[in-house]
């Protein structure tokens, strides 16, 4: 049984311009008003998904910078550690021209840079650092490798006393391997990833919110 919802934000409620989806705002307040909470689970920073959390109307909890920045009813909580990131970013920075994503003052567990260099590339230069590398499609992450979504995603269900096997997750990108293994339904909306296609218990037919609205009138209704 489905106790909760688990949604990424960047190519999965937006769209290819990270325009938000109506059809997937409705569908997510469609499964609130039916006492399903919603979980947003992203790679932006905690004062975005707070701000996406109200606006769109989500009562569950919340995952940001790809896990490692959670909150949850029991309060808010850094998980990764910053200095990891910042050190293999400024190797990077020597080795590459990179600048950082609008805001970045306010990320307190990873880094986020435009996709201006080849992400294989970046992989290759920082393969002696303790850091992941994410390719979000809308910008490149460096992260603490000792949490990702979906570790974060199991503490915040636990705190609100569901299993991740209650939880229906749906995403588009490589960052959301993670959290989508860790959920009792899989689901890919059609612009995902084809690693992500791979593992997904279902695949939707439309991208993008409407996919997000396909999966939840298919699997809630």
């Amino acid at each position: 049984m489905i106790k909760a919802v688990a949604v990424d934000v960047d190519g999965t409620i937006t769209d290819g311009k990270r325009r938000l989806c109506c059809s997937a705002m409705e569908s997510i307040r469609a499964a609130e008003e039916c006492g399903i909470p919603v979980i947003i689970v992203t790679g932006n920073i905690l004062p975005v998904t707070k701000t996406l959390s109200i606006f769109i109307g989500t009562s569950g909890g919340l995952v940001a910078e790809n896990g490692g920045v959670i909150e949850s009813s029991k309060g808010r909580m850094v998980l990764g550690d910053i200095r990891k990131c910042k050190e293999a970013y400024e190797f990077l920075k020597t080795k590459h021209p990179i600048e950082k994503v609008d805001f970045s003052d306010q990320r307190i567990s990873e880094i986020a840079f435009y996709r201006t260099i080849p992400v294989n590339l970046i992989k290759d230069t920082l393969k002696d650092f303790d850091v992941r590398i994410y390719d979000t499609k809308f910008a490149l992450h460096i992260t603490d490798p000792a949490v990702d979504k979906g570790t974060s995603l199991v503490r915040v269900a636990g705190d609100m006393g569901i299993l991740p096997e209650e939880i229906l997750a749906v995403g588009d990108s490589e960052n959301d391997l993670e959290f989508l293994k860790v959920a009792g339904l899989k689901v890919a909306v059609a612009n995902a990833a084809p690693e992500l296609k791979a593992i997904a218990d279902y695949v939707t037919q439309k991208p993008y919110g409407d996919g997000v609205k396909e999966a939840l009138e298919r699997f809630l209704s």
